[in-house]
């Protein structure tokens, strides 16, 4: 009896019994095992799987947040860069108009415009050009040295009009009122200041200017300058006279290199925008010499001043 067990089921109807043997007891036992085991089993592989399942949650979640980061990236990326191809339009069109000007430029300074050229060696070229041009300008005689001036006598050999005699006039004459200013026609240094009022040039003054070139003002009213004093293309130096031998207010103008004297006219005529015609009406110049000089000194002042500007330019990015 105590290897069976009696299983006792009542309803309604009555009582049944029911005899379970040692071997189905053994059978329930095992299902029992086997069922508890699977409940573990099940409970472990469910809580393995919420865990992942957190995790893969927290993974999305800060793949979600990665790809917001990167899609605000890309936005950020795209606006740089039609920012970007915005300025560099903007910068294209003002490099064309720089080359626009710089071939305007070139034309008025006689500068060759070469295609396979670069924009910065035509540049190089326009600015030492220009500077060569304006540094021969300010510093060798040119332009009227006295305004709304009629000139009288040329250089050449003519009749003295005070003596009456054949001889060859050194200088161009300006005819002008009494007191009319005259100007200094280049960067120099006063070298002689002569007063007279009866004698040959009457009130005298020379001015001594780069490259061997001076310049020489006769008959002059008074000065504005004292010798030794620097003056500058434009500067007033004094004002038209009588003084000397002369038969009217007029200033003689001379213009000399290396103590020769040159005909003044073409140099009175001379400017930027007919920088050329020196060289060939007036001789006894090594003109192609002296350009070269200055070409040198201009390139390296250029350099210079790049060399100068790229410290600053550095510190101020």
């Amino acid at each position: 009896m105590k290897e069976n067990l009696v299983i006792s089921v009542s309803s309604i109807n009555g009582t049944r019994h029911f005899h379970v043997g040692r071997w189905y007891q053994k059978c329930i036992k095992s299902a029992g095992y086997i069922l508890m085991a699977a409940i573990v089993s099940t409970a472990g592989i469910i809580y393995y799987l919420m865990n992942e399942v957190d995790f893969a949650k927290s993974k999305q979640r800060e793949l979600e947040n990665q790809s917001m980061s990167l899609s605000e990236d890309v936005a950020s990326l795209k606006k740089l860069k039609v920012g970007l191809q915005s300025e560099l339009l903007d910068r294209e069109e003002k490099m064309q108009t720089v080359s626009d000007r710089l071939s305007d430029l070139e034309k008025v300074l006689g500068v060759e415009d070469s295609d396979d050229a670069t924009l910065e060696s035509r540049l190089d070229t326009a600015a030492i050009t220009s500077s060569v041009r304006m540094v021969l300008l300010n510093q060798i005689p040119n332009g009227f040295p006295v305004q709304k001036a009629r000139m009288s006598s040329d250089y050449g050999r003519r009749i003295n009009p005070v003596t009456g005699k054949s001889e060859f006039h050194r200088g161009q004459d300006f005819s002008a009122p009494k007191g009319s200013a005259i100007y200094a026609p280049a960067d120099g240094v006063v070298e002689v200041v002569r007063p007279s009022l009866v004698k040959g040039s009457g009130n005298y003054l020379r001015l001594r200017h780069s490259f061997g070139f001076s310049s020489s003002y006769s008959h002059m009213n008074k000065f504005a300058v004292k010798m030794g004093e620097f003056v500058n293309k434009g500067d007033i130096i004094g004002y038209v006279g009588n003084s000397g031998l002369s038969t009217g207010p007029h200033l003689h103008y001379e213009i000399r290199f290396v103590g020769r004297s040159l005909d003044p006219k073409p140099f009175v005529f001379w400017g930027i925008n007919n920088f050329d015609t020196i060289f060939t009406k007036v001789g006894g110049v090594r003109w192609e010499s002296l350009i070269n000089n200055v070409e040198q000194r201009v390139s390296a002042q250029l350099q210079l001043s790049s060399l100068k500007a790229a410290p600053l330019m550095a510190s101020s990015e």
